[in-house]
């Protein structure tokens, strides 16, 4: 597929950019800065300026497009990651207007340009939980899509705003639109380095939810979005399979979540935010667990 990826040289987005050019996609890259990767290409723009945004969306992606002569090819597919990272980078009001004009910009973009299969970052701070003054709890556990989106913070509300405005894009065009809901990515380094810390603490992982996701199996989710048609506005928890920190979900549970509601039964190390939907409807199969991780 030839795909536009916006916020690439991010955190996130260089691991699943890495994912997709493994498996043989085409992908331009736009940012702010350039992603330093052998197979990328790269176009510096601003997400918040819808000019440029159209102009790269009807651009050539590097120099041998110019070669049969047939004009500007079009993208199959739209990954849209670029934001402002997380509260407490730039003002709170800044940081919700890139978010959510940034979000219309490529969303408008995209559809114009006949675009049909997009998928964009959304969050786990939707839920409220992360940014909260103090602690909130879930209403439920395990955390499912369905959970109520009530955030306090300009960036998870920048985020909440963001799924209402794909979902009227894709009710308008009928367009594949999917939302993930991205829970707290590790990056491969990050395990020897920071879990021994969650072990010894298991409270710092609280605003997670105890959850994690590997920037590896990010991109293995991002594929399986290209790849499942269909499905019009969906939205998907993407975590791995089980907690971040050594502890049972029973002991969890009794330390942090005394009185939440246990929908269901779970296993032992089963992560509380969930997955579920992202597997039945996507395929998805996350493949880390930072227990093999951090031993190596």
């Amino acid at each position: 597929m030839r795909i536009l990826f916006t916020g690439g040289t991010g955190k996130a987005g260089r691991h699943a950019i890495a994912y997709l050019l493994a498996r043989g996609h085409r992908v331009l890259n736009m940012d702010l800065h350039p992603l330093d990767l052998a197979g990328v290409d790269n176009r510096i723009a601003d997400i918040t300026d819808a000019g440029q945004v159209f102009d790269v969306m009807a651009s050539y992606a590097g120099f041998d497009e110019l070669e049969p002569g047939t004009g500007v090819p079009r993208f199959d597919a739209v990954v849209h990651f670029a934001a402002v990272a997380r509260m407490l980078l730039k003002s709170d009001n800044e940081c919700f207007r890139v978010n959510t004009i940034g979000t219309y910009n490529v969303l408008d973009a995209a559809l114009k340009f006949g675009v049909r299969k997009i998928a964009f970052a959304s969050s786990e701070t939707t839920y409220g939980m992360c940014f909260a003054d103090g602690e909130r709890k879930p209403d439920y556990l395990p955390i499912d899509e369905a959970h109520p989106t009530v955030p306090e913070d300009s960036y998870a509300m920048s985020k909440v705003v963001n799924e209402a405005t794909a979902r009227s894009f894709q009710r308008r065009s009928g367009a594949d639109i999917y939302g993930l809901r991205i829970n707290n990515v590790i990056e491969p380094h990050e395990y020897a380095r920071d879990f021994p810390t969650y072990i010894a603490d298991p409270a710092l992982r609280r605003r997670n939810i105890f959850a994690y996701i590997d920037a590896r199996d990010l991109g293995r989710m991002v594929e399986c979005c290209l790849q499942v048609d269909g499905l019009g506005y969906q939205v998907f928890n993407v975590s791995n399979d089980t907690h971040s920190v050594d502890r049972t979900t029973q002991e969890l549970i009794e330390e942090f979540y005394a009185g939440v509601s246990i929908r269901r039964p779970m296993g032992p190390r089963e992560t509380f935010y969930s997955n579920a939907k992202a597997k039945e409807m996507l395929g998805f199969a996350p493949q880390y667990d930072w227990r093999n991780e951090i031993s190596r």
